[in-house]
């Protein structure tokens, strides 16, 4: 699902699944009007794992941090967040940089 006014921020969420691993690749800025699409993405699947390509998000607010934490809650020891640099700094201020399931920027 694509949502957009044309510009180099447009939010887009699609998701792959093979052999049980759902790949969540997410694009522009996941925000309140955006992070329930995110999540609910990550959710069109069954799946044993899930990543959460998150390196070409350019903003990230709070419905997005919560939108991560109930997919990690949703997902315990199965989860996998890719963040660009904006998001880990967003993540890092918000406290949740030594998350297990968030990986280097």
């Amino acid at each position: 699902m694509d949502q957009g006014d044309g510009s180099s921020s447009v939010f887009s969420a699609s998701a792959e699944i093979d052999d049980g691993h759902l790949r969540v690749l997410v694009t522009g800025e996941v925000d309140m009007a955006t992070a329930d699409v995110m999540f609910q993405t990550a959710l069109r699947e069954p799946a044993e794992r899930v990543t959460l390509d998150l390196r070409a998000v350019t903003f990230f607010d709070s419905a997005a941090i919560h939108a991560v934490v109930r997919l990690a809650q949703q997902f315990p020891d199965a989860l996998t967040v890719l963040p660009s640099r904006q998001v880990h700094r967003v993540l890092d201020i918000s406290g949740l940089a030594g998350q297990v399931w968030l990986r280097p920027a």
